[in-house]
C-alpha cells in the first residue's frame, strides 16, 4: 500500500507546470491556459518514477488550485482522463460539453 505524504507543489508560471519534488526526482504537469480554463497537457516523471498514488495525488492538489482560482479543467491525457473516471467529485470542473 502507497502512503500519502504531504506534498509541496510549486506553480512554476514561467515553465507552465506544476513541480513537485520526489525521492526519484522532479515530478511536473504541464498546463496551459485559454479563456478562464487550464489545460493539463503532459505529466513529466523521472523513468524510474513508479508511484501513481503520488501521481493521483498531486493531480488532485491541481483540482484544488483549479477551484481556487476558478478555472475549468481540460484533460488532454488519457492519464487524466482516467483521473476523471475515477474521482467523479472532480466532474465539475469540466467544461460544458466534455464528456468522458
Amino acid at each position: 500500500m502507497e502512503q500519502f505524504i504531504t506534498l509541496e507543489i510549486k506553480d512554476n508560471a514561467f515553465a507552465r507546470q506544476f513541480e513537485t519534488t520526489t525521492e526519484e526526482g522532479l515530478v511536473t504537469v504541464e498546463y496551459s491556459f485559454q479563456d478562464r480554463k487550464i489545460f493539463l497537457t503532459k505529466i513529466n516523471a523521472p523513468e524510474t518514477f513508479t508511484n501513481e498514488a503520488l501521481i493521483s495525488q498531486l493531480l488532485t492538489a491541481i483540482m484544488g488550485i483549479a477551484v481556487e482560482r476558478k478555472l475549468k479543467v481540460v484533460p488532454i491525457l488519457p492519464k487524466i482522463v482516467t483521473f476523471f473516471k475515477k474521482n467523479p467529485e472532480f466532474k465539475e470542473l469540466l467544461p460544458p460539453g466534455i464528456r468522458l
